[in-house]
C-alpha cells in the first residue's frame, strides 16, 4: 500500500486545485442569473437557451469542430504513411530532410509558422489565383502542416516496436502486402491511430495563433471567437458552452474508463 507523506498529499491537493477548480467555478457561474461574472444572484439556465440562440458562436463552434475533424482525419493519413516511409524504408535518398521536414512544425513557434503560411498562401494568389481567400481551407491545410508531425511521432513508436514475424507469417502462407496491411498491420497499430486522431483533433480545435492569420469571412473558429471576447469581458454564454463541453469530454472519459476497466478484469480471469 502506498503512502503519503503530508507534503506530498498537499501538494497534490493543490496541484489537482489549481487545475480543476477555475473550472468548477465556471460551471458553477453558468448557472448564474446575473449577466456580470463572479456575482451570484440566483440558479438560472437563461444563459443556456441564449447560447444556442447565439448564432455566431454555434457557428463558431460548428465550424470548430469541422475543420479539426478533416483535420485530424487527414493528419493521421499524412502521418502514417510519413512514419512507414520512415520505419519500413531504412535508406532512401533525402531520408535525412524528410526527417527534419516532418519534425520541424514541432519545434518551430506557432507565430512564425501562421506567418509563413500566410506569405505562401498569398504568393500562390497572385502567382496562380488559388486560394482565392483565406477562410476553412487554408485554415485546414495549416492544421494538417502543424498535427501530422505529432501523429507521425506517435505512430513511428508504435511501428518501432511492431512484431514484424506476423506480417511475414502471413505473406508466407500467400496473403499480399495490401491483404497484410489491413488484416494484420493496420488492426495491431490502430490504438496509435486512434490516439493520433485524437491529439490532432485536440490541437485542431485548440488552436488560435494559426488560425488568426489565416481565417477569413465566414471561417471564425471558436478559439478565435472566445479570444476576441476576453478582450470585452467573457460573457456567461461562454460558461454555458464550455460547461457543455467538459461533460460531453468527461462523459467520453468516463466511457472508456470503464471500457478499460472491464478489458482489464476479463484478461485477470
Amino acid at each position: 500500500m502506498i503512502r503519503f507523506s503530508k507534503f506530498n498529499l498537499g501538494a497534490l491537493i493543490f496541484g489537482y486545485g489549481f487545475l480543476y477548480v477555475p473550472i468548477l467555478y465556471l460551471m458553477v457561474y453558468s448557472f448564474n442569473d446575473s449577466r456580470i461574472i463572479g456575482a451570484w444572484t440566483g440558479f438560472s439556465t437563461h444563459w443556456y437557451k441564449k447560447l444556442f440562440e447565439d448564432d455566431a458562436l454555434i457557428r463558431a463552434v460548428l465550424n470548430s469542430f469541422e475543420i479539426a475533424s478533416i483535420v485530424a482525419t487527414l493528419a493521421v493519413a499524412l502521418g502514417t504513411m510519413a512514419a512507414i516511409s520512415m520505419v519500413r524504408f531504412k535508406r532512401f535518398r533525402g531520408k535525412t530532410l524528410f526527417s527534419g521536414l516532418i519534425s520541424a512544425p514541432l519545434v518551430m513557434p506557432e507565430v512564425i509558422t501562421g506567418l509563413a503560411l500566410l506569405l505562401m498562401f498569398v504568393t500562390l494568389e497572385r502567382a496562380i489565383g488559388w486560394p482565392s481567400e483565406r477562410g476553412m481551407l487554408t485554415i485546414i491545410i495549416a492544421h494538417i502542416t502543424l498535427t501530422m508531425s505529432y501523429v507521425y511521432l506517435v505512430v513511428q513508436a508504435r511501428l518501432i516496436d511492431f512484431d514484424k514475424s506476423l506480417e511475414e507469417a502471413a505473406m508466407d502462407l500467400g496473403a499480399k502486402p495490401s491483404t497484410v496491411f489491413f488484416k494484420i498491420t493496420l488492426p495491431l497499430i490502430f490504438p496509435s491511430l486512434l490516439a493520433g486522431w485524437l491529439l490532432a483533433f485536440a490541437l485542431s480545435l485548440d488552436d488560435v495563433v494559426i488560425a488568426s492569420f489565416l481565417a477569413g469571412p465566414g471561417s471564425t473558429t471558436l478559439p478565435i471567437l472566445v479570444f476576441s471576447s476576453v478582450r470585452t469581458g467573457v460573457t456567461p454564454e461562454l460558461n454555458a458552452l464550455a460547461t457543455i463541453i467538459v461533460g460531453i469530454v468527461s462523459v467520453g472519459i468516463l466511457i472508456s474508463g470503464l471500457i478499460m476497466h472491464r478489458r482489464a478484469f476479463r484478461k485477470m480471469h
